[in-house]
């Protein structure tokens, strides 16, 4: 099978979360079970376009409502990333570094799923799949069936993935103009909540949607920013599949970015050593146990409870525990979490930032990763702590509640229910009474280093659908 997955992110190309890990992930596992996936995004102006080659596959001119921009299909001349990669370049739109957060996002990304389609129509493409993924391209399944210049299309099955429920893409109906023509009958499938709702009109009109963990599935019936009802209409389409992370990229025995590689042999000497650099850098003792937070400091992940959670612990057991901290976000969070350095030197740190790198040594360095989400779709996060022998402690939500549980019911990690500081601080003084058994945190650890979360299974999941599609 021919699959084209359509993404505002892939990692390396760009990343901001989990939907980069995922779309970079998934092609290549598709391919090594003998299919041709790729994968479109937009061509921004950052370090991978700039470091990499590329060659012109096609060039075109796309309208935009009144506008027209020329775009350009380039693709990475080595196939380095175990797919095809294309770029869709739209200068005036996306020669800029950032993914997202800029006024012309609507047009920005609408120009995108334009030209993509323009694309497949103007050199006689036909794929099998058209795997859409969030709302940057929920268009792409209206367009494909609704549209005039897209009829050849329509019988291409198209799937849509929610990654992330609360982010649509909204815009008014004074911008309906920038689609290709098509039956203005049919504009209700891209209306929710009196507006052009690009997540919805993907729902609506793509042939099948899948959420990246079945929890997230049933918990978007009753809380997904507006859509429930919706979601809930269309529930017979929709199925929830677990997301997986890429063993290769993952792999504390092959990791070039870890200072010290180890396996279910090594690993309590392995996780010193990196335990070790870690505080050497950060300025902690590599004695106690070390608790992490990795990811965006936004208040979905609970970042806002961090500061006072923080507090609390590093008063509550003064001089027993460490705290690292690496993410960025909102600017007040930051500052708080920058705040607490000097009242807890020597047992808190943070790095206010993003650095792919020092998060491996993170997950091989720390023995806990706190993760007290208030909404998590998935999370890969505890997902590679456990590859790396880190325990996680997760609030029971989403892809969290379906992949780890807690050691009192004869599990593997430290699990509470709510979002509050309270759950949090109780479950990191649990977290210390384990670190202080050292049979039964030894059990934990070469436990979760066996746990498979890898894609295969999950890629035989996804082709699983595809082929139904294919023969509906």
């Amino acid at each position: 099978m021919e699959i084209y997955h359509i993404s505002a992110e892939c990692y390396p190309v760009a990343k901001v979360g989990g939907l980069a890990d995922v779309v970079g992930a998934l092609p290549k596992y598709l391919n090594k079970k003998g299919h041709q996936a790729k994968v479109v995004v937009p061509g921004y102006d950052n370090k991978f376009t700039r470091e990499n080659q590329f060659e012109v596959v096609h060039n075109g001119k796309l309208k935009l409502g009144w506008f027209t921009f020329s775009y350009t299909v380039l693709k990475e001349a080595t196939d380095k990333l175990g797919f095809g990669l294309y770029l869709i370049a739209i200068p005036e739109l996306f020669d800029r570094p950032n993914v997202y957060s800029y006024e012309d996002d609507t047009e920005r990304f609408t120009a995108f799923q334009i030209a993509f389609l323009n694309w497949l129509i103007e050199s006689d493409q036909y794929p099998d799949i058209l795997h859409c993924h969030d709302h940057h391209t929920g268009l792409i399944p209206f367009m494909v069936q609704n549209c005039y210049n897209y009829e050849r299309l329509a019988h291409i099955p198209t799937l849509i993935t929610i990654h992330n429920g609360q982010y649509q893409g909204w815009f008014g109906f004074d911008k309906m103009h920038y689609l290709p023509n098509f039956d203005l009958s049919r504009a209700g499938f891209l209306e929710w909540g009196g507006m052009i709702n690009p997540l919805a009109a993907g729902i609506k009109s793509a042939w099948k949607v899948t959420t990246v963990s079945p929890s997230y599935l049933e918990e978007i019936m009753y809380a997904a920013n507006g859509l429930e009802n919706l979601l809930r209409y269309e529930r017979e389409k929709c199925v929830g599949i677990l997301n997986g992370i890429d063993n290769e990229v993952w792999n504390p025995k092959t990791d070039p970015m870890i200072p010290a590689n180890y396996d279910l042999k090594t690993v309590k000497k392995g996780k010193q050593q990196n335990k070790e650099f870690l505080c050497e850098q950060f300025k902690l003792d590599p004695e106690k146990p070390l608790f992490t937070f990795i990811g965006r400091l936004v208040g979905e992940k609970g970042a806002d409870l961090l500061p006072e959670i923080f507090h609390n612990s590093l008063r509550e057991h003064y001089n027993e525990i460490n705290i690292l901290v690496l993410g960025s976000g909102d600017s007040h969070v930051e500052n708080q979490l920058n705040s607490l350095k000097p009242h807890f030197e020597g047992n808190y740190n943070a790095y206010i930032g993003y650095n792919e790198k020092l998060s491996h040594i993170i997950y091989a360095g720390a023995d806990f990763l706190l993760m007290p989400s208030r909404v998590e779709p998935c999370g890969l996060n505890q997902m590679y702590a456990l590859r790396y022998g880190t325990i996680p402690i997760v609030r029971r939500t989403g892809g969290l509640k379906d992949t780890v549980v807690d050691f009192g019911d004869n599990g593997f990690g430290i699990c509470h229910d709510q979002a509050s500081v309270f759950d949090v601080n109780y479950s990191i003084s649990r977290a210390v009474g384990l670190y202080d058994d050292k049979k039964q945190k030894k059990e934990i650890v070469d436990f979760i280093l066996q746990i498979d979360h890898s894609w295969e299974k999950v890629a035989q999941e996804y082709l699983t659908i595809y082929n139904t599609l294919k023969h509906t």
